[in-house]
């Protein structure tokens, strides 16, 4: 079904950036403007997810070009629950952006960069073209940088070089991938390549033509063993621009891991055991780098490589009970990741330093704060029935299925690592008292009740939406069990889109 306003959470952030531009210099007006343009994106998403949700798949061809000649836009329900989550946490950062960030780097463009950043997130999601893909790609690199770099700290710029870098390599692959795939097809469209590449007579040219991508979008992901572009690069901006990082950057490139590898290249075994492979590597290591780490950011940047594995092992098994639990612990992980993020920057606001050591005696001084806390905390361990623990039943299961007992012992292994870093974080945070030799500053206490609000806001509504994922599980089952059907069924898919 041809509907234009699949666009409208692309505009939106469009259109918020460029006006926050023409008030540069007005930081109040910005702030405004962010949180009114994060809210009407979160209801047209919202609409939109309606819409696709009770409904069929939505297609929109720009410029009024057919597919497969123009580029054409499509919202299924797997990409309009992307963009719905997508809008959620803009909205949330962008209240948090509001006391959270410097009026120096607002004066910088940090808002107008914000949503440029955001137009790119749900423009990936969103296209049906594997060429515009990259556009977008490149459109969310390029404000990422800029966020990253903003305010021109020695530790940004060098988090920043490395984050640069390599995903520069990983748009040099994608690239190369997509320059042979039209060469062997004639065709850039994600639905008509579904058509074409099958008929390709040299598969092994395809199969080639597929590594690029896992190579690619791997590298994108923060898989191992081109990772530690994450850690090296999420500690260094500030809390808001960490949220956004943590929550959904790696989770576009996981997007156009199962969009591209349902669509376009169906695995076969051999592509199946590489992501089963990488997918545990990359558990591993994030698992064991989040031992040793002392700075709660960093701590939670190697969390997020951990995880990753569970959603690209989900890919690698390849089944639906796998596709089920992938995508499950894909919305409860951008939901998490987003909040932990947030909840550092608080932390920071409290106590100044984000070095457990020097923490401590957070739950006497905010007793509620914390428990907010410690329910985003809970559903990042997996703790039942909160979000964290569905996803883990699905993959458990199809690992069993799968007889992959590799890929079982790495989730049992991360998962009791995932809790014993958690509640040694909460201890040292939250329980034990705060020190006495090391005073430290409390710039939180200073601030009046409406700017706290706006600090602590954000960090309900995702723990609410967290929440809500956990004890409304079954409705989530639901939306990924359609969603693990479309992508195994492409069929309604290319019917949307190129009618037949």
């Amino acid at each position: 079904m041809i509907d234009n306003h699949i666009i409208a959470p692309i505009l939106i952030h469009l259109f918020t950036a460029i006006i926050q531009l023409a008030c540069w210099s007005k930081t109040i007006t910005q702030r405004v403007l962010s949180i009114a343009g994060a809210t009407s994106g979160f209801a047209f998403s919202f609409a939109l997810f309606i819409k696709v949700y009770n409904g069929e798949i939505l297609t929109m061809n720009a410029a009024n070009w057919e597919a497969p000649f123009g580029i054409v836009f499509v919202a299924d329900l797997f990409s309009s629950t992307l963009v719905l989550l997508t809008s959620i946490a803009a909205l949330a950062v962008s209240i948090f952006s509001s006391v959270g960030v410097g009026k120096a780097r607002m004066l910088y463009g940090y808002f107008p960069i914000f949503h440029f950043l955001i137009m790119g997130l749900n423009g990936a999601f969103l296209t049906g073209d594997i060429f515009n893909l990259y556009v977008w790609f490149e459109v969310i690199i390029i404000a990422s940088f800029v966020l990253l770099t903003l305010g021109g700290r020695k530790e940004q710029l060098e988090g920043a070089v490395k984050y640069m870098a390599l995903n520069i390599l990983a748009s040099t692959f994608f690239l190369t991938g997509i320059g042979i795939l039209y060469g062997i097809t004639g065709t850039l469209n994600m639905a008509d390549l579904s058509l074409k590449v099958p008929l390709v007579e040299d598969q092994s040219i395809v199969n080639l033509t597929a590594m690029f991508f896992i190579i690619g979008f791997g590298i994108k992901s923060a898989v191992f063993p081109l990772y530690f572009w994450l850690p090296s690069s999420y500690h260094t901006p500030p809390s808001a621009v960490a949220a956004t990082f943590g929550g959904l950057l790696t989770k576009v490139g996981l997007y156009a891991m199962f969009r591209v590898f349902t669509l376009i290249f169906i695995p076969n075994e051999f592509m199946r055991t590489v992501l089963i492979v990488l997918a545990i590597l990359t558990i591993l290591t994030g698992a064991f780098g989040a031992l040793v780490k002392l700075d709660i950011r960093r701590l939670f940047s190697y969390l997020i490589v951990c995880h990753i594995g569970f959603i690209v092992g989900g890919l690698g098994l390849y089944t639906k009970i796998a596709f089920m639990g992938a995508i499950f612990y894909l919305i409860h992980d951008i939901m998490v990741k987003t909040n932990l993020f947030l909840i550092s920057g608080l932390i920071r606001q409290m106590r100044g330093t984000l070095d457990t050591p020097k923490l401590g005696g957070l739950y006497s001084e905010y007793p509620k704060i914390s428990l907010l806390m410690a329910l985003v905390l809970f559903s990042l361990v997996g703790i039942p029935p909160l979000s964290g623990f569905w996803p883990k039943i699905y993959l458990f299961e199809a690992s069993f299925n799968a007889n992959s007992y590799f890929f079982i012992a790495s989730l049992i292994l991360a998962s009791f690592i995932t809790l014993y870093v958690i509640a040694k974080l909460w201890a040292e945070v939250f329980w034990k008292e705060a020190s006495r030799t090391e005073p430290l500053s409390d710039s939180f206490k200073e601030l009046d009740i409406f700017r706290k609000t706006l600090l602590v806001l954000p960090v309900g509504i995702l723990a609410a939406g967290t929440l809500f994922i956990g004890l409304n599980a079954e409705f989530i089952i639901q939306v990924v069990d359609r969603i693990s059907n479309e992508l195994l069924d492409t069929s309604p898919y290319i019917k949307a889109v190129l009618g037949k």
